[in-house]
């Protein structure tokens, strides 16, 4: 934990000591339901994953030259998620980017957000994301906090992921957790996790303002589920 922490230090001074412009971006999106990477995200106390409501979830983020700093979140109608989550990305070249994910999803009843020690809700992950035109790939791995084995060794759940642009507003989806991963993709060893298809479209209001909507129909192969998902983003 503590090297996280001079790695956060580490990436404010060097935001703090840039010239390059900076940009502030946010919005939101309102999901019928909260499905992340073929996983429902709407959990009982235990942690068991359950099909829940429609979720609200905004976002901001910060940049600055190749730096990146965000936050997104999601809050349940009724409840079930109260999840905010932290990243800082470095852009490498036009087609690669590495990111470091800070994930909580506040699952222990009465645990401070800021308990980065034993017993914390954080997971931290390591990303490296690639695009080239229509093929995008990522490679995800949680490499410390709350993403353990039972006994008690990080479980280093590792998660990859294929997309694909079919149309200007279609792209097919597939991902894989890549090991055994009890509490995050619920798998004994490798499976396919997620397949999807995303399709957006904007829906004009005035002249000057669109709606942008989108569907995502995508399975969990390896729990045998199916997901239909409708989304807005405001």
């Amino acid at each position: 934990m503590k090297k996280i922490k001079v790695l956060i230090i580490c990436v404010i001074s060097i935001l703090a000591t840039t010239n390059v412009k900076a940009q502030f971006a946010t919005g939101a999106d309102i999901v019928s339901s909260y499905i992340w990477r073929g996983i429902p995200q709407d959990r009982t106390i235990e942690g068991n994953p359950t099909l829940g409501s429609p979720n609200f979830q905004p976002f901001i983020s910060f940049t600055t030259g190749k730096f990146i700093l965000g936050s997104t979140a999601s809050s349940s109608f009724v409840g079930n998620v109260k999840e905010v989550d932290l990243y800082a990305t470095y852009v490498i070249s036009k087609a690669f980017a590495f990111t470091l994910n800070d994930y909580n999803w506040g699952f222990t009843p009465g645990n401070s957000y800021f308990n980065y020690g034993k017993g914390t809700d954080h997971i931290f992950e390591a990303s490296l994301n690639y695009t080239n035109n229509a093929f995008s790939a990522s490679l995800n791995s949680m490499f410390a906090g709350a993403d353990k084995l039972s006994n008690g060794n990080n479980a280093f759940s590792s998660y990859l992921e294929l997309n694909y642009q079919l149309t200007p507003i279609a792209k097919v989806i597939l991902g894989a957790a890549l090991n055994k991963s009890p509490n995050i993709y619920f798998t004994s060893g490798f499976g396919i996790v997620n397949v999807g298809l995303r399709v957006t479209k904007a829906i004009e209001i005035t002249d000057k303002f669109s709606l942008p909507i989108y569907g995502i129909l995508e399975a969990n192969p390896y729990s045998g589920n199916i997901y239909f998902v409708a989304g807005i983003t405001l």
